[in-house]
């Protein structure tokens, strides 16, 4: 028995020591991130996302950190520090791979976080760059889970407003919650987020 725990134990910090940086500073950065230390999880992507050109995911996760931390703001210099911190970031990749389905609704969230700030005054003028972001995002990748969802809870934000129909985005996000349940992620960092806030916005539908 001893032997065998030996040689787990062996073999789990073989496994470690052959992760790269990359991995442990990205497994550090999730880990702060789970504990509610946002700051402390964004700062960490920014400087793995400054060492690793290759990889779009340290500054997408910077850009994500922020964008949710800023839909839970009401002070207006904190969101702006927090969404310009994620246009930033999200700009670097954008500029590298524009038809990247993952950072075009990165994109859409941004700005939804600034229409949800104040629908008065972004909200006309940014609603329709979401949807065109939505709908390039769909064509690429069609069954990415994140793409529908996240089109359909937009579009369920501007049917509440004008009074009009959610039965059909509500299908969208059924669709949606499927399509997590067969989704594979590239990458053990790649994004797998979203399950949770889709099956919160069905019950909500019901």
């Amino acid at each position: 028995m001893t032997k065998i725990i030996t040689t787990i134990a062996l073999f789990v910090c073989s496994l470690l020591s052959a992760q790269g940086q990359f991995e442990q500073g990205m497994g550090k950065a999730f880990q702060l991130w789970g504990e509610g230390k946002n700051t402390e999880a964004s700062d960490l992507f920014e400087r793995i996302a400054g060492a690793e050109k290759t990889s779009w995911l340290p500054n997408y996760y910077v850009a994500l950190v922020n964008t949710t931390t800023a839909f839970r703001t009401k002070d207006k210099e904190q969101m702006n520090l927090l969404l310009t911190k994620a246009q930033n970031s999200l700009d670097t990749e954008m500029g590298k791979n524009p038809n990247n389905a993952e950072l075009l609704v990165m994109q859409a969230m941004i700005h939804t976080a600034w229409i949800a700030f104040d629908p008065m005054t972004n909200g006309q003028k940014l609603s329709g760059t979401v949807m065109e972001l939505y709908g390039k995002a769909q064509a690429i990748a069609p069954e990415n889970p994140r793409v529908v969802f996240g089109k359909a809870e937009f579009e369920i934000g501007g049917a509440k407003f004008w009074g009009t129909d959610t039965k059909p985005m509500c299908v969208q996000i059924e669709k949606a919650i499927g399509l997590f349940a067969t989704f594979k992620p590239e990458t053990p960092f790649s994004p797998k987020w979203g399950l949770e806030r889709a099956t919160a916005a069905l019950k909500n539908c019901k």
